[in-house]
């Protein structure tokens, strides 16, 4: 199949049908990466506690990494968008290349930021555990070596969306999952000859698998599904685009960061409870994950179908869009939510069997399944903001309600009877208020756009 015909033009046809073409392979690609970690929690698990701990004190550099993917991967997905739907191919070729530019570069930095400042990075948890902060260096240190790789194909995946074409980042990305599920089990606990290497081992397989993918990426666009007529990775800056993609990606990156930054504040708190309350927001979160990897393939989907209508001046078809996927955005909440709350034991159960780990982790997965159809709405209405390349209003309305978790689990945890339980109602409650005033954000702009006039 060539090019042309894997590519979904997204400005003409059924809505809900190429929102869901669309939408579906990116959460499989979605869902795949979430596996990476999901994969290596269940074989880390196997270790204990400590080791779960190990990897997820350092996993918030590795979360904290996505705050500077978006610095280049949002304004390159929306100006591909944008310009593909316009019938720009040139200018799309050219923020492509300029996306990946910016990238790469950001990744080399970040490697070296990780590996100079490791101790500094683990030690200001204070988690007073020799073992698991000796553990969470080493892991991290590994980790930092294939931060390019991922980096760049975060970006990659970006460009296949924003041209219309969602499956080829899933396919490749599901090469890369199969070396990590074969890798994990022989590097973390041995196989043979092959000694374990413990949490050292699934750093190691989490990088090959990504270098993996990243080559696979490399020669996808180059020379197998040729997106653009001639591209070129090497060629001189155009800062006029590079501008352009990280203006558009300061307000998602800025709120991305400062999110992880919070959320490792409160770990802080959390780790004032001992290494296992640590360990079952790891695991629980990316349980949660359910939900937001859904909910953000989906978002991304919108993203591109919104850009490509609004570059095209679609802007009735804009509006139908979002009303469809935002229906499809709650269903999916409301089953998530029932998913979480009934399910809490038995998915808990998965990943961790240590009796006071499960107790706590039945606590979180309840506390936050209450906000699960209002973290929903939020990630779509957010797709529906970048579309247009107004990434402003989501980013401000995250970073506000984020800030507040601070003070908000600090209270809770500390002045009622909730204890450590506090912590998760703090973080659900933010998150209803997030849902509520995203989704009523984007009406009230969709009314007083001219562009929409006459489209509502």
């Amino acid at each position: 199949m060539s090019e042309v015909n894997k590519r979904i033009n997204l400005t003409e046809g059924s809505i809900i049908h190429n929102l869901l073409k669309m939408s579906i392979p990116i959460m499989g690609t979605s869902f795949m990466q979430m596996a990476y970690n999901m994969i290596d929690m269940i074989w880390i698990g196997i270790l204990g506690s400590k080791a779960v701990a190990a990897v997820g004190i350092a996993g918030f550099y590795v979360w904290f990494s996505f705050a500077f993917v978006l610095l280049s991967k949002t304004g390159t997905e929306i100006k591909v968008a944008q310009a593909t739907g316009a019938g720009k191919d040139g200018d799309a070729e050219r923020y492509a290349r300029s996306g990946f530019q910016v990238i790469f570069m950001i990744g080399i930095v970040y490697t070296l930021v990780l590996i100079w400042f490791n101790n500094g990075l683990i030690g200001f948890f204070n988690t007073k555990d020799f073992e698991v902060e000796t553990m969470s260096k080493l892991y991290l240190v590994i980790i930092a070596f294939g931060m390019v790789f991922s980096f760049s194909n975060q970006v990659f995946t970006g460009i296949f969306n924003g041209r219309g074409d969602s499956k080829s980042p899933f396919k490749i990305n599901a090469t890369g999952l199969m070396v990590n599920i074969i890798l994990d089990p022989i590097l973390i606990l041995g196989f043979g000859p092959i000694p374990a290497f413990g949490v050292a081992g699934a750093a190691v397989a989490t990088v090959f698998a990504q270098c993996v993918v990243f080559l696979q990426f490399i020669c996808s666009i180059k020379f197998k599904h040729r997106l653009f007529q001639q591209f070129t990775f090497i060629k001189k800056p155009d800062f006029k685009s590079i501008e352009s993609i990280v203006m558009m990606g300061v307000p998602p990156g800025l709120q991305s960061g400062l999110f992880t930054f919070i959320s490792m504040f409160i770990a802080r708190m959390i780790a004032v409870y001992g290494a296992t309350p640590i360990a079952v927001q790891k695991v629980g979160s990316q349980i949660e994950a359910i939900t937001w990897m859904t909910a953000g393939g989906l978002a991304v989907a919108l993203g591109a179908f919104v850009g490509q209508n609004y570059g095209a001046g679609q802007f009735r078809r804009v509006l139908e869009g979002y009303r469809k996927a935002m229906g499809v955005a709650i269903c999916l909440g409301i089953l998530n939510s029932i998913l979480l709350f009934f399910g809490a034991k038995w998915l808990f159960m998965i990943f961790i069997r240590e009796p006071v780990a499960i107790s706590q982790g039945i606590d979180y997965l309840r506390i936050l399944a209450v906000s699960q159809l209002f973290m929903c709405v939020e990630i779509t209405a957010s797709g529906a903001f970048n579309g247009i390349g107004n990434t402003k209003p989501a980013a401000i309305t995250s970073i506000i309600f984020n800030l507040m978790r601070i003070p908000f689990a600090y209270y809770l945890s500390t002045q009622t009877p909730l204890g450590l339980n506090g912590i998760w109602w703090a973080i659900s409650i933010s998150s209803i208020f997030k849902g509520i005033i995203i989704f009523t954000w984007f009406r009230m702009m969709i009314r007083k756009s001219p562009e929409f006039a006459n489209a509502i």
